[in-house]
C-alpha cells in the first residue's frame, strides 16, 4: 500500500496533468494514475485557444518548443457549399495530443509527480479519506481529482447520472499529409454530424468528425460511410481526395456524451471532459480542460493549507467556479450543435453569418472565454 499523497489525481490528459503541473509547482506531493503509456494519439480536434497561453507559462510551459502550427482564421461551410468565414476573436493553435501530452508528462515528472500507469477499479470515501484501488496497489489521499475522461468505468463505479443512457454520437479522427490552409481551422456540415480541419505540428492536417452513430450503422466501414455522408459536402471531399493518411486506420472512440454531468461525484472534484463535455464543433474542449485544472487546483491549495476550512465549503466554491466559466459555453454549444443537425436552419444560418461575419464571431465568443489572468 503507498500512503497519503497530498493529491491523488486520476487519470493523464490535459486536465489530470496540468493539475499535476499545478499542485508540484505549489509542492504538493501528487500522485497521478494513467491507464495508457505516452506518448498516445487521441480522438481530439488538436485545436487549443490562446485564452490559456497565459496559463501555460505560468506552469513554465513553453509550447513554443512543439512547434505548433499559428491559427487566426475560422471557416464554416455547410453542406450545400455555402461557406461563412471570420478572424478568430483571440487566435489559437494547432498541437497534437500526441506531442502535448508528452510534453506535459515529462514536466510533471521533473517537477516531482509520481505516474502510475495501471487502471482504476474501485474509489471508496469513508472518515474524510479516499481509498483508491488499482490492478496492483491501494492508495489514500485526502484529495482525489476526477481528470479520467469522457467515459469510464469509473464513471459506472460512482453510478454517474450519464452513464446509464446510451449516446448517439461516435468520433473518428485522423492525420493527413495534404494541402491546407495552416492560419485555418475549418468546420465542414454534412448530414448527422460535422468534421474539424486544421493543422497541427510539422505540417500534418488533424481531420475529426462527430458523426451519428445510427446514420454511421448503416455502412460496412468507416471509408464507405465518408464516401457516401461526408463527400456530399464537396469541399470536404476535396480535402479527403487530395490528401494521404498517415495512420494504418482512422482512430474511433463511441458512446460520446453531452449530457449534464456534476462537476462533484463522491467528493471528488471532476475536471476536463470528466466534468463536462463540450460539443467538438465549439472547438474549445482543449482549453476549457486546461482552465477547470486551474480552478480545482488553486481551490485545493486553499484547502490544503486550511483558507477553506471544510470539504463541503471546499466542494460547494469548486462547483460554483465551474458553472460560473462553464456552463454557459455548454448550454449554447448543446444548442448551436443541434440547430446544425437540421439541414435547412444550417444553410439559413450561414447565409446570415456569411453575410454578417460580425455574428459568426459572436458565436464563437459565447463558446471561449476571456485570457485566463494568473494572480
Amino acid at each position: 500500500m503507498r500512503t497519503n499523497p497530498d493529491v491523488l489525481i486520476i487519470g493523464g490528459g490535459l486536465a489530470g496533468l496540468a493539475s499535476a503541473l499545478h499542485l508540484s509547482k505549489k509542492g504538493l506531493k501528487v500522485i497521478l494514475i494513467e491507464k495508457n503509456t505516452y506518448p498516445k494519439h487521441k480522438v481530439c480536434g488538436e485545436y487549443i485557444s490562446n485564452e490559456i497561453l497565459p496559463y501555460l507559462f505560468w506552469l513554465d510551459l513553453d509550447i513554443r518548443k512543439l512547434r505548433p502550427t499559428i491559427i487566426s482564421n475560422f471557416e464554416f461551410t455547410a453542406q450545400n457549399g455555402k461557406t461563412a468565414k471570420t478572424k478568430l476573436p483571440l487566435g489559437g493553435f494547432g498541437i497534437s495530443r500526441y506531442e502535448l501530452d508528452h510534453f506535459l508528462l515529462q514536466k510533471a515528472v521533473q517537477n516531482g509527480c509520481t505516474i502510475i500507469t495501471d487502471n482504476v477499479n474501485h474509489i471508496s470515501f469513508e472518515n474524510d479519506i479516499f481509498t483508491v484501488t488499482t490492478s496492483e496497489e491501494i492508495l489514500s489521499s485526502k484529495i482525489v481529482l476526477g481528470a479520467y475522461g469522457k467515459r469510464s468505468n469509473i464513471d459506472q463505479v460512482l453510478s454517474r447520472d450519464f452513464i446509464s443512457k446510451k449516446s448517439p454520437w461516435l468520433a473518428v479522427k485522423g492525420h493527413y499529409k495534404g494541402s491546407f490552409d495552416e492560419s485555418l481551422v475549418a468546420l465542414y456540415n454534412f448530414q448527422g454530424g460535422y468534421c474539424g480541419v486544421s493543422k497541427v505540428e510539422n505540417d500534418v492536417i488533424n481531420i475529426c468528425y462527430l458523426a451519428d452513430f445510427d446514420t454511421f450503422k448503416k455502412y460496412k466501414n468507416i471509408e464507405e460511410y465518408q464516401k457516401s455522408v461526408l463527400y456530399k459536402n464537396k469541399k470536404l471531399k476535396g480535402i479527403f481526395e487530395n490528401s494521404t493518411s498517415l495512420f494504418e486506420k482512422p482512430l474511433t472512440i463511441s458512446q460520446i456524451s453531452f449530457d449534464k454531468k456534476e462537476p462533484v461525484e463522491n467528493h471528488i472534484l471532476m475536471i476536463g471532459d470528466t466534468a463536462g463535455l463540450i460539443h467538438p464543433m465549439c472547438g474549445n474542449g482543449m482549453a476549457m480542460a486546461i482552465h477547470s485544472a486551474k480552478i480545482a487546483s488553486e481551490l485545493v491549495l486553499d484547502f490544503y493549507y486550511g483558507k477553506i476550512e471544510s470539504r463541503s465549503e471546499f466542494e460547494k466554491k469548486y462547483i460554483k467556479e465551474w458553472k460560473k466559466h462553464f456552463s454557459k459555453r455548454l448550454f449554447f454549444g448543446r444548442i448551436l450543435a443541434k440547430a446544425l443537425t437540421h439541414k435547412n436552419l444550417t444553410y439559413i444560418m450561414t447565409t446570415i453569418a456569411a453575410s454578417i461575419p460580425a455574428l459568426l464571431s459572436f458565436i464563437i465568443k459565447q463558446t471561449h472565454g476571456r485570457p485566463i489572468t494568473i494572480e
